[in-house]
């Protein structure tokens, strides 16, 4: 990786404009926005249509139902506290979801969707205070004060969100003139007055504003935003919050940013800090923090992440536990730990190239964002588990669930953040698939699109991306505009894809073949219009084996086909079998038929219902038999079911 910080600067024109969720001031690589990338359809193209189509709306119906938007009437009308409903942060999801619509607008012009988004805004915008204050659960007569309560009370972070969706709107609509982007300033002013070096020397106990306000700085020019930001990374990690049961380092108090080893304490807090860490860190060219941060990237993911992707591995505290803590039936791997996740893999990308990080980006955009929502995109996991022991119980459609770690798909939880999250994650993922840099285009996300951008120099670029990923692994790559000179075509080869393969089908009709092994394929030629670069990624479904001090999963193997994980699912057990009565047969290899991945499966005879321990020669294995397996990010569809990633060999 590099170690060095990249100096190359982002045109402030630029920053402003480009419709995309982060735009460094500096980087390696130059974010390519919704409006230089569109995703056309195949894996991502249907969820998007979904999340369009059900999803938003969807979390609209439930914010109203839930009392959780018209908490904000109440508080233009005065009336709060009385009748106002859910938790301390539920004005978040409100920002959130206008983030996520900001997102869809840009991508689909929706005229429908622009008269609900300017709706919203306007019943936000009344309950601000005069002086730029917001919040429906703090500061008003019979509330909690403002800022009394920063270890819980979330105001920093449901800010931090109203700026996001913000900085979402002006990038997508920069001539909207609907008001968001003056709400979140004068918010964000107040902060900055209240917070600043002079004022009150602490922070949230939930990180996610430090990168809100950085991305709000870019937006607008104004470099105080981003001051603050830093001032709130560098707070950190001194006991300045009032400790409790589960320790500082459940907030990351307990350990300043600079020396923090491993992301640890709450699984989505850490990764929001450390990608607002890491923004701090580029826009103060801070080698030093984002060295720290790289070496907290690389010992997470080495150590402290589960096959999907997920990271959480406790439930009581939604936290990271010790290296080699990754027990399948406990882990808890919430849905927007996995979204944040990807926020500091993408930050570090930009930062550094490094196709790694691109690796991880997509192990979890597949296994855990994709596993989330349902089919229909109204019900969600809040935590994905890899192993669930008993058959889950079908939600109530109309019911919020007091659990998060439900046995189903939900459709909605009194702690409903991951619905949102995923709703504005699958809204922006146009603007993760490609990046550009001074020589060429970079392609680091497989989906169906359009790429119509320039370089730095301004010379125009045109590639049309085909492909049924991760269906196969053919990704076909049509250059659409002769170019006048050379400049470079980098396609991303995973990590797991020893043996893939390049070809270069020439305009003229020449062709030719290169090596592409894991990282980057580079091709440099003066491209013409009908060339085609074609990487064949090799998809033979692989078995996997932990690392030996993963001590829970010890003895066991798992199935990857591509960037899926896959999961053996009671459903497809005949005679009311359990996903723990089985194991794989010895020297068994997976196989693929009629689109599903097959393995022999052995079924194990328990030792009995009494004293569960007995010597190795009271289990026996019967005869295998060929059981589908289904991917991870699908199991659950088809009603209460057992479910294990990691099966036992016999």
């Amino acid at each position: 990786m590099s170690t060095t910080l990249p100096s190359r600067p982002l045109d402030p024109d630029t920053a402003r404009s480009v419709a995309a969720p982060v735009l460094p001031t500096r980087s390696r690589l130059r974010p390519l926005g919704l409006g230089d990338v569109r995703i056309t359809g195949g894996f991502w193209g249907e969820r998007q249509g979904v999340n369009a189509a059900h999803t938003l709306g969807h979390i609209l119906g439930r914010l109203e139902s839930e009392g959780w938007l018209p908490n904000f009437d109440r508080g233009a009308a005065g009336t709060l506290p009385s009748g106002r409903r859910g938790r301390e942060f539920s004005d978040s999801e409100v920002y959130k979801f206008l983030e996520a619509t900001a997102w869809e607008i840009g991508r689909s012009d929706d005229p429908a969707l622009e008269r609900t988004f300017r709706g919203v805004v306007a019943r936000v915008a009344a309950a601000q205070e005069a002086d730029g204050y917001l919040n429906t659960e703090f500061g008003r007569p019979g509330q909690q004060p403002r800022w009394s309560d920063l270890e819980w009370g979330h105001e920093l972070y449901c800010l931090g969100h109203l700026f996001q969706a913000a900085v979402a709107r002006e990038r997508t609509r920069p001539d909207a003139d609907d008001g968001l982007l003056v709400i979140a300033r004068r918010a964000a002013d107040l902060v900055c007055e209240v917070f600043g070096a002079d004022g009150i020397p602490a922070f949230c106990g939930h990180p996610e504003i430090e990168a809100a306000l950085v991305e709000l700085s870019r937006v607008t020019g104004d470099g105080r935003y981003a001051a603050q930001a830093a001032l709130f990374v560098e707070r950190r990690g001194h006991a300045t919050l009032a400790d409790i049961e589960w320790g500082r380092r459940y907030f990351q108090d307990d350990v300043p940013v600079r020396d923090t080893r491993a992301l640890g304490g709450h699984a989505v807090r850490a990764n929001y800090l450390a990608a607002g860490a890491v923004d701090v860190a580029v826009e103060n060219d801070d080698e030093g923090l984002l060295t720290a941060l790289r070496g907290q990237w690389a010992r997470t993911r080495g150590r402290r992440t589960y096959i999907t992707g997920g990271q959480g591995s406790h439930h009581q505290d939604e936290a990271f536990g010790d290296d080699w803590e990754l027990p399948p039936d406990r882990a808890y791997s919430e849905t927007c730990a996995g979204i944040a996740s990807v926020m500091f893999s993408w930050r570090l990308l930009l930062s550094e190239g490094d196709a790694t990080y691109a690796d991880l980006i997509e192990r979890t955009l597949f296994n855990v964002v994709a596993t989330s929502p349902a089919a229909d995109g109204r019900s969600f996991f809040y935590a994905n588990t890899l192993h669930q022991r008993v058959p889950g119980v079908v939600p109530d459609p109309d019911a919020t669930s007091p659990r998060a770690s439900s046995s189903l798909r939900a459709p909605w939880f009194e702690v409903s953040c991951c619905p949102p999250n995923v709703a504005r994650t699958l809204a922006s993922l146009d603007a993760y698939i490609a990046t550009a840099d001074a020589d060429g285009i970079q392609i680091h996300q497989y989906a169906p699109a359009e790429i119509r951008t320039t370089l730095d120099d301004g010379r125009p670029v045109a590639l049309d991306v085909t492909t049924a990923y991760p269906a196969d692994g053919r990704v076909r790559v049509r250059i659409a505009e002769d170019a006048d000179a050379a400049w470079t075509l980098s396609l991303r080869v995973p990590e797991w894809a020893t043996g893939a393969a390049l070809r270069i089908d020439g305009a003229d009709g020449r062709s030719e073949s290169l090596p592409a092994a894991p990282g980057w394929a580079r091709v440099r030629r003066a491209f013409h219009a009908g060339d085609v670069v074609q990487l064949e990624l090799p998809m033979t479904p692989r078995v996997v084996v932990p690392d030996p001090r993963i001590d829970a999963v010890r003895g066991c193997v798992a199935v990857e086909r591509g960037p899926e994980v896959w999961a053996l699912e009671s459903a497809d057990l005949v005679n009311g079998a359990d996903v723990g009565d089985v194991a794989l047969a010895a020297g068994a290899i997976p196989v693929e038929k009629d689109g599903r991945v097959w393995v022999q499966l052995a079924h194990r005879t328990p030792v009995g219902e009494g004293w569960p321990y007995a010597p190795p020669t009271s289990t026996t294995i019967g005869d295998a038999e060929p059981v589908a397996l289904v991917p991870y990010h699908d199991w659950g569809n088809r009603g209460p079911s057992t479910m294990r990633v990691w099966i036992p060999t016999s």
